[in-house]
């Protein structure tokens, strides 16, 4: 039999009607190329170097209900061959699972020029432009003499091509880039060493913030936690910084995952339609904002991504769910069989700046340290630093606490949320002032 290698579209309709001459009721496959390129330096030298161009395929195999999935990297047409007959045979020995199956035929899917997640720009720059970016950054840090250290710079890229079919009719692909650069400083001495600093991505090489940029924002991060100071155990607002509020909702969307929800683990699995946040709150979830870094068109199951309110004025409105997922709860499928897309809290339209005149005294939270998140009961403790507030104003760094409490109380104590949201990652979020907290210390 003849493999078209060198033709995605072409191949991924052959390994489907391959399997199913060889006895497979349901087939899906995705095919996926592309190129990665990432350095990270140290002390002005390469510490690692990374090009790679990945290529693979991941099929699964669905007979009488019994499922089997396999992968392999290699796509000659005999290991292809090897793979899909192997997998059969593994279905054919599987349980049966009456929730298995492929999902059902979906809507138009949106054009992908639409999305803006593909930059021509990217796969032109050249190595040698990208490993000085990463030098100049660290370079540039290293020439504060406040700061004390450097963990590292990066600098990366990747672009790929991925296509999904199955045994449904359905056969779609997307491009997609992604550029990226940040640093990691080390301020203090003794005990009162921190590690801080700043990443910033994009889908398109003229979005990400330039080496001076990045540079300013991580020392700024870094020394202003110079000379921090222990405070004793109270209970005081929080405000969260943006990367926090980011680190909460990734918490918040464990707990609204289908997964998690029919497995019983979340705290949040018998609360739908219920107000669990303040009426301020609305969490939303979408694979189609335009260049944002979890846009898409559709999911890992090729089922068309959407725009799903999570959670509408503080009532809690959908879960995201894959297709499995979907079917336990007796729902439709969101579209996350990949995970988030963008994941993010609605802004508010205050100034963070006003947000901290707000505090008499306070916490605004800038980093944590570890995990402590538990979703079946929604407690949290971690790990904490931060700039102390007295009077409205930042009066000096905090370090050596932690903060504790509940997922739900947190989301009933949101008192404010900043206008200051910025999709760098796939799950973002404003400043947000949360009402009371529990800050441990001395």
């Amino acid at each position: 039999m003849k493999w078209p290698i060198e033709d995605f579209n072409a191949l991924s309709e052959t390994i489907v009607q391959f399997a199913a001459r060889n006895g497979a009721d349901e087939v899906e496959v995705g095919l996926s190329e592309g190129s990665e390129f990432s350095v990270e330096v140290r002390n002005g030298e390469i510490e690692k170097l990374i090009e790679a161009g990945p290529r693979g395929v991941a099929l699964k195999i669905i007979i009488d209900k019994r499922v089997a999935n396999a992968s392999t990297s290699d796509l000659c047409g005999e290991t292809l061959s090897h793979l899909i007959k192997n997998t059969i045979r593994r279905a054919r020995l599987s349980n049966p699972d009456p929730y298995s199956g492929l999902p059902d035929k979906e809507d138009i899917l949106v054009q992908n020029e639409d999305l803006q997640i593909y930059d021509h720009c990217i796969p032109d720059l050249q190595a040698e432009d990208k490993i000085e970016s990463a030098k100049k950054l660290e370079s540039i840090c290293l020439s504060d003499n406040r700061i004390q250290n450097s963990f590292g710079s990066s600098f990366s890229t990747s672009q790929g091509h991925l296509i999904i079919a199955n045994s449904k009719g359905f056969l779609g692909s997307f491009r997609q880039t992604s550029v990226s650069s940040g640093v990691y400083l080390q301020v203090g001495s003794g005990s009162s060493l921190f590690e801080e600093g700043w990443y910033d991505g994009s889908r398109n090489l003229k979005d990400l913030m330039n080496p001076e940029s990045i540079a300013e924002k991580a020392i700024h991060r870094a020394t202003r936690l110079l000379n921090a100071r222990k405070v004793p155990t109270q209970v005081v607002p929080v405000i969260l910084e943006p990367p926090i509020t980011g680190g909460f909702l990734g918490f918040l969307y464990g707990c609204i995952n289908g997964g998690n929800v029919y497995l019983k683990q979340s705290f949040l699995a018998e609360r739908l339609h219920e107000q669990i946040a303040h009426e301020s709150v609305t969490i939303t979830d979408t694979g189609l904002l335009p260049g944002a870094p979890g846009t898409r068109p559709f999911d890992g199951e090729g089922v068309p991504t959407r725009e799903t309110v999570v959670v509408k004025k503080g009532v809690l409105t959908h879960f995201l769910t894959d297709t499995y997922s979907a079917r336990k709860l007796g729902m439709k499928s969101t579209g996350n069989a990949s995970g988030p897309n963008n994941f993010y809290l609605h802004p508010g339209n205050v100034d963070p700046e006003k947000i901290i005149r707000t505090v008499d005294r306070g916490l605004l939270l800038t980093g944590t340290i570890g995990q402590g998140l538990v979703p079946v009961t929604g407690d949290f403790s971690r790990g904490a630093f931060g700039l102390w507030i007295e009077k409205g104003e930042i009066a000096y760094p905090v370090a050596e606490i932690t903060i504790s409490g509940n997922m739900g109380d947190l989301l009933r104590n949101i008192e404010l949320i900043g206008n200051d949201l910025e999709f760098k990652r796939s799950i973002s979020g404003p400043t947000v002032k949360v009402s009371e907290m529990t800050v441990g210390g001395t």
